[in-house]
């Protein structure tokens, strides 16, 4: 399935599309309520499947309508750091011997289409294309790479903005040059797992002004999506609705290229989860 939000901000509805591109919506089974921690912790994604399967969801007719964050309000967005062997060598560092673990804050998701925030006082803002997982059941001391995949719920395209100064130029921890507004766009659908199957086939991809900075496989990552799930539920108990970004491949402007400047467009899209569009805006 693909779930996705559509609407203005702070007024979306639930939504899902049908495998002949029909939008339908999920409001009226859901009862009021949004793809969220209780949606995920509960029987909701099998109810949209029996809805779909029953063809009992009214048609919504998107015209025109923004595409909102897939998940919503997520209790916390976890990162994993330097997770692919180029994007490390291209940052000057190791490729690590455990996964590299930063937070960002919940506050900085929004729509895959909408506008990115240059901070003020910014000179480095970046761009990162990244896999996304959603955690659909809680998940603490997993014991497997097998019981780390039944927890997750889906996967969605995430660009994981990072200002690389404050990040690493500013002393402290990352969070600072990770958690400004508008950084991380997600989205536009979340994808349940069943659907992507094997999250190590994806190609990730990122363009800016229309010229390729990204173009990664997940293949390629140092730590597999199993491993960081089961290796964070050492360390932090996994909430329903919680997002984890999985790292970036090679091509990020710390590796040469120019920083992203106000009026730059960046495109970018993984196999099978759609593709996002950002123009970006001085905050």
């Amino acid at each position: 399935m693909r779930l996705l939000r559509v609407g203005d901000k702070g007024e979306e509805r639930p939504a899902v599309l049908s495998d002949d591109g029909r939008l339908l919506d999920l409001s009226g089974l859901l009862a009021g309520g949004d793809l969220d921690a209780v949606f995920f912790s509960s029987d909701g994604l099998a109810r949209v499947r029996a809805a779909l399967a029953e063809n009992a969801l009214p048609e919504l007719d998107g015209t025109g309508l923004r595409v909102g964050a897939p998940v919503a309000r997520p209790g916390k967005v976890v990162c994993i750091g330097l997770n692919y062997r180029d994007h490390a060598e291209e940052s000057g560092a190791q490729p690590p011997a455990e996964p590299v673990v930063f937070m960002k804050a919940g506050n900085t998701v929004v729509g895959p289409f909408d506008q990115v925030l240059i901070p003020r006082n910014s000179t480095k803002t970046d761009w990162e294309v990244e896999l996304a997982v959603v955690i659909g059941r809680t998940a603490r001391y997993l014991e497997s790479p097998e019981a780390a995949l039944d927890v997750i719920a889906g996967y969605t395209v995430s660009n994981d903005v990072s200002e690389r100064e404050f990040q690493l130029e500013r002393g402290g921890q990352w969070d600072k040059g990770k958690s400004c507004e508008t950084f991380n766009p997600l989205g536009p659908w979340l994808v349940t797992a069943d659907e992507v199957g094997d999250p190590q086939q994806l190609g990730l991809r990122l363009w800016v002004n229309g010229e390729p900075r990204q173009d990664g496989n997940t293949k390629n990552m140092i730590f597999d999506v199993a491993e960081i799930v089961r290796y964070l539920s050492w360390f932090m108990v996994l909430d329903p609705g919680d997002v984890i970004n999985t790292g970036t491949p090679a091509g990020v402007a710390l590796g040469g290229y120019p920083y992203l400047r106000e009026g730059d467009v960046m495109e970018l899209e993984i196999d099978h989860l759609g593709r996002q569009r950002q123009t970006v805006g001085q905050a």
